[in-house]
């Protein structure tokens, strides 16, 4: 298990060693391709491998796990002969790898990352970046001193094609003033107890249900929409209220089963998230899908969106605003807004499907393109077909932090948005157990003693 003991003159060693860490290998060239491991081959790592055999930019040299038989689990998905290590810092002391992709359970995200920062390497971690408020402090710290090398995190919305156009609809302000975000993750069960008469086995077979290893709902579902509204909204947030619950699965678990969130943003607007374990119903695209959605609504329009997996495609439906009411005055002169407690129906709105790129018709399309366009427009707005994004955003996500690893750009989900949506998190599990409002500058001096010294983090 890696060392989770961290202090302010600790964090001070770190930077410090990041400046004389290992050079980062030259990864310019327009063919070079990288050379990655990853840590951690349980369920999240080895979907990931399944996605990486089919990017070329980057080639898989090793694999770490702890437990034999998720390694040889990801050692036979990606199928590239890697070199099996059960040790993580074995296979960060390879001279020849370029960058690791982090897949452990959150409780040892932070240490591998940091690790993996200071032996030079090129780093993706998935959400969330890092689970203890001293860890935001240390990560932050460590970052800026491993300028050089990339850090990104498992944020795939931000890869996709719909949400980058939703993005920019909303700062151009097709949706009208965007006030509100609505989100939910709904599962029945979601998540269940593997049984395992070893004690310690069994914690970490089933580390999501355990708080001393995760942060439960929050970290694992709601992290990603609360990214959406970070994102869509343009800023963090203010505060936080919630209320969260152990209240329906009694299975040797510690953790809420349901939760509801309430995030305010600086300019009144406001994200609303539910996650529970009883339903899995999703009000959104005509219940044809389940789970996960968000709903993104302005005073001129809303959108639906949700993102596709590996057998359902992403769907993005946008629904104008309705035209207020009018009424006419008794002399059939000058209209004005219906008012009072008169019940005025306004009309069913139509949605109106987002189209990709692929459908815009250009100037130098031939005539075989542009009537294939405007046919697939034709079957979008009559519900017979539906928009689909050219490439899954893992896909897209891994493709792009290959490409950063050699252009050195910086990803789009990059360690101060993984860094704001872990205090998000962190704040969200705070309100639940306390019952308050929780303000996001909390965190300044949360995992520092009264002088402001990086405390000693009560891991297990």
């Amino acid at each position: 298990m890696p060392d989770q003991t961290l202090t302010r003159r600790s964090a001070v060693k770190l930077a410090g060693a990041a400046l004389a860490a290992p050079a980062i290998q030259s990864l310019k060239g327009a063919n070079q391709t990288v050379s990655f491991g990853i840590i951690g081959t349980g369920s999240r790592g080895s979907y990931l491998l399944k996605h990486l055999k089919g990017i070329d930019n980057g080639h898989c040299t090793a694999v770490c796990d702890i437990n034999p038989d998720n390694l040889q689990h990801g050692y036979d998905t990606i199928g590239t002969n890697p070199t099996k290590y059960k040790d993580y810092r074995d296979l960060l002391n390879r001279k020849d790898i370029d960058a690791v992709i982090i897949a452990t359970p959150l409780f040892v995200h932070f240490p591998v990352t940091r690790d993996a920062l200071l032996a030079g390497k090129h780093t993706f971690c998935e959400k969330s970046l890092v689970f203890k408020p001293e860890e935001v402090h240390a990560l932050r710290a460590l970052a800026s001193q491993c300028s050089n090398q990339i850090l990104q995190v498992g944020l795939q919305r931000r890869y996709s094609v719909f949400y980058q156009t939703v993005k920019e609809m909303v700062d151009k302000g097709v949706l009208g003033n965007v006030t509100h975000i609505q989100a939910q993750w709904n599962r029945n069960p979601g998540w269940k107890m593997k049984p395992n008469p070893d004690p310690a086995k069994q914690k970490m077979q089933n580390w999501r249900l355990y708080r001393d290893c995760s942060g439960g709902l929050a970290a694992e579902l709601a992290s990603h929409q609360v990214d959406v509204a970070d994102w869509m909204f343009g800023s963090v947030p203010e505060y936080v209220v919630g209320v969260g619950g152990h209240d329906y699965i009694f299975d040797g678990r510690d953790i809420n089963d349901n939760v509801q969130v309430i995030i305010k943003y600086p300019k009144n607007q406001k994200f609303i998230g539910t996650y529970i374990s009883t339903n899995s119903h999703l009000a959104m695209f005509n219940s044809t899908r389940t789970e996960f959605g968000e709903l993104i609504m302005g005073t001129e329009g809303s959108v639906e969106i949700t993102i596709g997996d590996d057998t359902h495609p992403a769907l993005a439906v946008w629904f104008r605003e309705p035209a207020q009411p009018h009424v006419t005055t008794a002399g059939g002169g000058e209209k004005k807004w219906q008012a009072g407690a008169t019940m005025v129906a306004a009309g069913s709105q139509k949605g109106f499907p987002i189209m990709m790129y692929r459908d815009e018709v250009g100037p130098n399309d031939s005539f075989v393109d542009r009537e294939m366009k405007f046919g697939r427009r034709w079957l979008y707005t009559k519900g017979i077909a539906t928009p689909e994004e050219p490439r899954n955003p893992v896909d897209i996500e891994l493709e792009s932090f290959f490409n950063n690893c050699r252009d050195g750009q910086r990803p789009k989900a990059n360690v101060d948005v993984g860094l704001a949506d872990s205090t998000t998190v962190i704040l969200s599990n705070l309100a639940f157990d306390e019952g308050r409002r929780v303000y996001f500058s909390e965190m300044e001096k949360m995992g520092r003693d009264e002088k402001g010294n990086d405390s000693k983090p009560k891991h297990a």
